[in-house]
């Protein structure tokens, strides 16, 4: 797959996306999704939701200390291929934990299951260049747990400007818009 670079002036505004991937902020089942250790002023809203975080004055931020962990649900089984993050070269982002359909993990257990994917974000990563995962890895996804390890400058704040996933939809039937068929009809 081959991916035209882009100018490093206009990475964090606009990024070319491989051929058949897409942004699936569509496909987040916004209700769900859960964050732990935010600041209650800088919410996963700035970060994950189109239009929040394309404004560089909003964010996501960690709270008692630089750690966070966003549990994030799709509403249709996903393949992820890469994410695309933007932050301070301080305060952004380092360490990312990826964990596919692991719901229900807290700070206690995070370390007690091997992650899918651990990904080290570099200052142009924090700009917007896409981060590549293991593709193979995040085939039939149906939740993302990201935990944020740390940051780049090692202080108690994290945050975090972006956070867009990108991939493609898997074709299935959602068993939710499915009707029973009465024993009359058929």
């Amino acid at each position: 797959m081959a991916t035209t670079a882009t100018p490093a002036a206009t990475t964090a505004t606009a990024v070319q996306l491989p051929l058949g991937q897409a942004d699936l902020a569509d496909c987040i089942e916004w209700q769900s999704v859960e964050c732990l250790n935010e600041n209650g002023n800088h919410t996963f809203v700035n970060a994950l939701k189109q239009g929040y975080r394309e404004d560089n004055g909003l964010h996501l931020e960690s709270d008692a200390d630089e750690q966070l962990l966003l549990f994030i649900p799709f509403n249709q089984v996903v393949k992820l291929h890469s994410l695309i993050i933007r932050g301070p070269p301080e305060e952004g982002p380092r360490t990312l934990k990826l964990f596919a359909n692991r719901p229900n993990m807290g700070f206690s257990n995070v370390t007690d299951y091997p992650a899918n994917d651990t990904v080290v974000a570099s200052l142009e990563n924090l700009e917007g260049k896409p981060i590549p995962l293991k593709y193979v890895k995040f085939q039939n996804v149906r939740s993302l747990t990201v935990f944020v390890e740390d940051n780049q400058g090692g202080g108690e704040i994290t945050q975090l400007q972006k956070l867009a996933i990108i991939g493609s939809t898997v074709e299935t039937t959602n068993m939710k818009d499915l009707k029973k068929i009465s024993e009359t009809e058929g």
